[in-house]
């Protein structure tokens, strides 16, 4: 438990032998919070198969059994500052690349990490192969945009892109290769053969997916500056291959970047469907009165009210507000209704679940369809992220029982300035549109998250496209576009990458608390680049 198991039955366990054969040599995070269970399941697959392999885990990430030590040296959240909560389930920091690179260089064949950042499992073999030493930034920043364009699958060759009508066979994409020099240029290309499409625009959107200030892309080896990067598509190889350059690096942090969780009650979230005519007038009768019914039993118990209800009707486009399309007469003939709630005690959710039945006959006709069966209620997991100085940790790589410890490297002071960022390219190339625009007409569009904040990258299609949206698409413009999913806390932040003709915007506190912590049906913020793609410029 703790780790992945897909992992060992779906590569491990088929594919062993052949790895050994061939000589290939694996490298995955799978550990999650038990590298060592992990392992150890490897091993076992080992040993049946009569396949003699070094395993390494590394170590170092897990500091929960710290925490009291924490609490007494006043940690803080990085997006509120509150202090370290009362209770915390886990705590681990995102370690980096050179503890992979040092378990290859001792002759592992498969290193399986917990916590570390996902770029890192491709700059460690790079590191190891080419010799890449910690202070060459710039080649370590190759070295991470290259993980940044794999570390999602498919979603580099053709996966979720925004012209996902011209992606041929997704039923076989092909997941994402790259081919590395060690100057630091490397191709996006896929296995041949298979489906899937790798084009300036799927790389440039997997580029821009969360990011946040792309001169300050920071990770545990070095601090990337994406704004230069170029992406090109290679003569003879279009839509299966292009060459990516332009990384530029400079000092890393002393900090790690941690990521603590914490139980802070439970949810449930109940959909169903209904149809017919004022489909969504019955749902919102429905849900309230499931809602006032519930109540009253809590009353009749002695329990607390929800701590928190989130009502939303999809299929009305309830989700774009004000900037939804009007419906004829009546609004749509169907939708799914989504209701999901909190509470600190989960005997109050199972009672939720339990009444929430009666809906189906004594309420709405045209309900059916509760989507999953019985909900069930689920513990609530919010994220605190802080930053720890690297310092107090020891990184290790355990090797057949043996730990090699990863030593701290002193980087130079002078080399921790940002390298400045490109001015903006000129507005003299822009083109001349009459009317209004969608974005989407003009930009490719990709969006994520990291907690509750959300991004959107913008990548003009054309670079005559890119003044355009610089003049067009402010914060303010994007701002008021989201405003019915953002807070008084809330900012817009807009950053530039010329080198692509993009844009990113950030969005912070946009998620209603993001991840399982949410109680939206986009709690990642995964829809947003569609919904800015409808967005009119003039």
């Amino acid at each position: 438990a703790g780790f992945c198991p897909d992992f060992i039955t779906e590569v491990i366990q088929p594919l062993l032998v052949d790895m050994k054969t061939k000589g290939v040599r694996v490298v995955s995070n799978a550990g999650g919070i038990n590298p060592y269970a992990c392992a150890a399941a490897v091993k076992m697959i080992a040993a049946k198969s009569g396949v003699d392999v070094k395993v390494a885990v590394v170590d170092g990430d897990n500091i929960t059994h710290r925490e009291s030590e924490l609490k007494s040296v006043g940690i803080s959240c990085l997006d509120s500052e509150s202090p370290l909560p009362s209770h915390i389930q886990s705590m681990n920091a995102y370690l980096g690349a050179r503890p992979i690179s040092l378990a290859l260089n001792l002759g592992a064949d498969i290193v399986v990490t917990g916590r570390c950042v996902d770029s890192a499992v491709v700059l460690g073999p790079l590191m190891h192969q080419f010799g890449w030493l910690p202070d060459q930034y710039d080649l370590l920043a190759a070295g991470s945009l290259a993980g940044h364009l794999v570390e999602c699958g498919a979603q580099s060759t053709g996966g979720i892109f925004t012209d996902w009508h011209e992606v041929s066979d997704w039923d076989t994409i092909g997941f994402p290769i790259v081919e590395c020099s060690e100057d630091g240029t490397f191709r996006l290309t896929k296995p041949p053969g298979t489906g899937g499409l790798v084009s300036f625009g799927t790389a440039a959107e997997q580029l821009v997916y969360e990011i946040g200030d792309p001169t300050a892309y920071l990770l545990p080896d070095v601090s990337c500056d994406f704004t230069r990067v170029k992406i090109s598509e290679v003569p003879g190889q279009e839509g299966s291959a292009v060459r990516v350059t332009g990384a530029r690096g400079y000092r890393p942090s002393n900090d790690y970047k941690v990521s603590g969780t914490y139980m802070e009650g439970f949810r449930l979230t109940a959909a169903f469907m209904i149809t017919g005519p004022n489909a969504a007038g019955k749902g919102r009768k429905t849900a309230e009165s499931i809602l006032k019914r519930i109540r009253g039993l809590f009353r009749e118990k002695g329990m607390r009210d929800f701590s928190q209800t989130h009502l939303q009707f999809v299929g009305t486009e309830e989700s774009y507000g004000k900037n939804a399309r009007e419906f004829p007469s009546g609004g749509p003939r169907e939708v799914a209704v989504w209701l999901s709630v909190r509470h600190p005690q989960k005997e109050a959710l199972q009672l939720f679940a339990r009444e929430i039945a009666s809906s189906g006959t004594g309420m709405a006709p045209g309900l059916f369809g509760m989507i999953g069966g019985r909900p069930k209620p689920s513990p609530v997991l919010k994220l605190f992220s802080f930053l720890h100085p690297k310092s107090n940790f020891q990184p290790v790589v355990d090797l057949n029982d043996e730990k090699h410890a990863v030593d701290e490297f002193q980087h130079n002071e002078a080399d921790s300035k940002a390298p400045s960022s490109p001015a903006a390219e000129s507005d003299s190339s822009a083109v001349s549109l009459e009317g209004k625009f969608r974005v989407g007409d003009l930009a490719y569009l990709r969006s994520g998250d990291k907690g509750d904040t959300a991004n959107i990258g913008v990548v003009a299609r054309k670079p005559e496209y890119y003044p355009l949206l610089r003049g067009s698409l402010t914060e303010e413009t994007v701002r008021k576009y989201f405003e019915h999913l953002l807070t008084e806390e809330s900012r817009v932040i807009r950053y530039e990458l010329p080198g692509i003709c993009g844009l990113n915007f950030v969005l912070t506190s946009s998620l209603g608390g993001g991840g399982i912590a949410s109680l939206r049906p986009d709690a990642q913020g995964k829809a947003y680049g569609q919904m800015l793609a409808d967005l009119k410029l003039e």
